[in-house]
């Protein structure tokens, strides 16, 4: 073990109460304090004049104390009065002791650092750092100094303190930090040597910009953002490859039960959903398990591409399972794959965790002896008690609701078979082509770009909520005319109880307002069979207007639906909003989607209705909702950890993206031993998890 691998109690004065509060910074190490940068900077290595001040400037000063007193206004306070040959300032401590007080005695030479402000008596530093000078005054600071992210009883002293140590060891031991860069590889990306980088983002010389520095745009910075981006995107790589090594069974395309299954479809295939059919037909007759996401847009008929690869599988003797996020989407894939498949001979099973007692039972009992060659579930398909006897293609729909692990404990399934599955993903959510590098570097990407012939384009209306009754007429008139409607009512607040009582309280208004309507209501705290009723009656014809939460976001597929309202867009992020909107449009009648604002509205909030106003372009939007409110939130926060990362922000770095995917595959090329270290580096105990479920 080198010296930088040692635990941070090996440092001097570190010991567990420390190690603790070092722990809640993700800081285990001695490393790991080397990487753990700075959030800004204080310039402290000059001395800046008292009368070239300006509210707000932190700089030092020093000069010559004038008095010293305790005043008393709204609190008591020592008030400093101090002077240097350009002017004067004052010193302000609410907090201090007699002894402290003496210190300040008129003729003292005093240092001080803090941040001016306008006061009782001109500008004042509040509570600043100061130090009393003799006659050899101390010298200045050679580098700016780092502010640090920190935690609840650890002061920045003590913190750079030990960064100091650590660095120390680093300067004594290059060798125990290697650069698993080799220079051709530097040269060729342009990446500075990681021992400057750390040098230079610690303690910068004073002629560095602070502002480039705290905003990552200093090279330094920069080079260590592109190489944690690199050690996430080894990561999932690794991934894939432990995947493959397993053999999947080479299926046939299944082209005589696929023509069966398209002579019962009303429509013909898009030209976009043939090309992927041809992605993944080549994917599936290879003995590598294939690791394919299908992004499509809403209603860009996913669903029956993973039919025709769900057939595949069959053709080939395997079975084929599908899972949803939630039970509604997985109750109406079930209806769509046994209308599809029971007139071909193929045994349809469901499995959810409402299917309760010999239900439950015999769903497993055909899923265990291959009778059930087509399974739909939910998350229940990948529980302990669930066994498949020959699972050869595993389909994840809404990819961006399951993590990775969640994604990879399928592949058990089929492994229990002696099997690695093929897994196709699905996403109806599109992804700005810079995250999919490197959120899904562990998949192969398909894109589904072409809408089906016969859809009319959703018109989208943003409209103040003061306008509300003619809203409600505008709900009378689509209805009168055989047509239904959805109203999602959204709520600001977290709690799930009063998002449902305001749901319900919207219910009771507009069945006040339009008693002709029969009105169905759905919401997050009902039971799934209560949701799956009302889905069901509105599904049917039988509700005109359908009240709903945000449940209601993914898959619903109610043709004769063609409005839509949605009560304070504003408070939802563009890819939500695109999917609520997606619910209607789905058959030949023009549909509209309302926006119902509350003014007045932010800046970013009508942006963001402008967007869905102007385009119906999912990829369009996705790449707003990026610039708009990160990668975080466009990913899920149940990904792969991209969303958390130590140094590199998805959105600031976006830039770096594209070089990602080349320096990865040159590194793996000419020194492939250098990946599993670099992950390690990163990503620490989470090196290893992503391949093992």
């Amino acid at each position: 073990m080198s010296d930088l691998d040692a635990p941070v109690t090996d440092l001097k004065g570190v010991g567990e109460a420390l190690a603790t509060k070092l722990a809640r910074l993700r800081v285990a190490s001695v490393a790991d304090l080397l990487f753990h940068l700075p959030l800004r900077y204080q310039d402290r290595t000059r001395i800046t004049p008292i009368a070239t001040l300006r509210s707000g400037d932190e700089a030092v000063l020093e000069g010559e104390v004038m008095a010293a007193e305790v005043v008393h206004g709204r609190r008591r306070s020592l008030l400093v009065r101090l002077r240097d040959a350009s002017g004067i300032l004052s010193l302000r401590f609410f907090h201090f002791s007699p002894a402290q007080q003496q210190q300040f005695r008129a003729g003292t030479r005093v240092r001080a650092f803090g941040e001016a402000r306008a006061g009782a008596t001109g500008l004042e530093l509040y509570h600043p750092e100061y130090r009393l000078i003799g006659e050899g005054a101390p010298p200045m600071e050679d580098h700016l100094t780092p502010i640090y992210p920190t935690t609840e009883g650890l002061h920045q002293a003590r913190l750079r303190a030990l960064i100091d140590q650590a660095l120390a060891r680093l300067e004594a031991a290059p060798e125990a930090l290697p650069e698993w860069f080799p220079e051709s590889l530097r040269r060729r990306f342009e990446l500075p040597e990681l021992h400057h980088c750390l040098s230079v983002l610690h303690h910068p010389p004073p002629e560095t910009d602070p502002t480039a520095l705290a905003e990552g745009r200093h090279p330094a910075g920069r080079r260590l953002a592109l190489e944690e981006l690199l050690a996430h995107q080894l990561s999932l790589r690794e991934v894939r490859l432990r995947i493959q090594e397993d053999g999947a069974p080479p299926l046939p395309d299944g082209r005589g039960l696929q023509a069966r299954f398209l002579t019962q479809l009303p429509f013909s295939l898009t030209g976009a959903q043939r090309r992927v059919l041809d992605e993944i037909r080549a994917d599936l007759a290879s003995e590598r398990p294939m690791l394919r996401l299908v992004q499509g847009d809403v209603g860009s008929g996913k669903t029956v591409v993973a039919a025709m690869a769900a057939l595949s599988a069959i053709a080939g003797g395997c079975q084929a399972a599908i899972m949803a996020p939630t039970e509604i989407l997985a109750e109406q894939h079930y209806r769509a794959f046994q209308a599809w498949f029971a007139p071909l001979g193929i045994e349809v099973a469901w499995l959810a965790g409402k299917l309760k007692g010999k239900a439950r039972l015999d769903a497993k009992a055909a899923i265990l002896d291959g009778r059930a060659q087509m399974v739909v579930g939910t998350h229940a398909l990948f529980q302990g008690d669930v066994h498949f006897q020959r699972l050869g293609l595993a389909i994840i729909d809404e990819q961006h609701r399951f993590g990775v692990h969640q994604r990879l404990a399928l592949r058990e399934k089929g492994e229990a078979g002696g099997l690695t599955p093929h897994q196709l993903v699905m996403t109806a959510t599109p992804i700005p082509r810079t995250l999919a590098m490197s959120a899904y570097a562990d998949l192969d990407v398909s894109v589904i770009d072409e809408l089906p012939p016969g859809r009319t384009p959703v018109k989208t209306v943003v409209v103040p909520d003061e306008r509300r009754p003619e809203v409600v007429s505008r709900i009378r008139h689509a209805c009168a005319e055989g047509r239904q409607a959805y109203w999602v009512c959204t709520l600001i607040e977290e709690s799930e109880a009063l998002q449902c009582q305001a749901a319900e309280a919207t219910r009771d208004e507009l069945v006040e307002a339009l008693p002709e309507l029969a009105i169905g209501l759905v919401h997050g705290r009902m039971k799934p069979g209560e949701k799956a009723e009302v889905m069901t009656a509105f599904k049917e014809g039988e509700l005109d207007l359908l009240v709903a939460t945000t449940v209601i976001e993914v898959g619903v597929d109610v043709p004769n639906a063609s409005l839509m309202i949605i009560e304070n867009p504003e408070r939802l992020g563009l890819s939500q909003l695109h999917q609520l909107r997606g619910r209607v449009g789905r058959g030949a009648t023009e549909s509209f989607c309302v926006l119902l604002y509350h003014p007045p509205l932010s800046e970013s909030s009508r942006r963001r209705l402008t967007v869905m106003r102007e385009t119906t372009d999912g990829f369009r939007i996705a790449e707003e909702d990026l610039a708009l409110r990160g990668p975080g939130e466009v990913l899920g926060t149940r990904q792969t950890g991209l969303a958390q990362m130590k140094i590199a922000d998805l959105e600031r770095d976006a830039d770096l993206l594209p070089r990602v995917s080349p320096l990865a595959e040159a590194l793996l090329a000419q020194h492939p031993e250098a990946s599993r270290p670099l992950i390690r580096r990163w990503l620490g105990e989470e090196a290893g998890r992503y391949g093992q479920v």
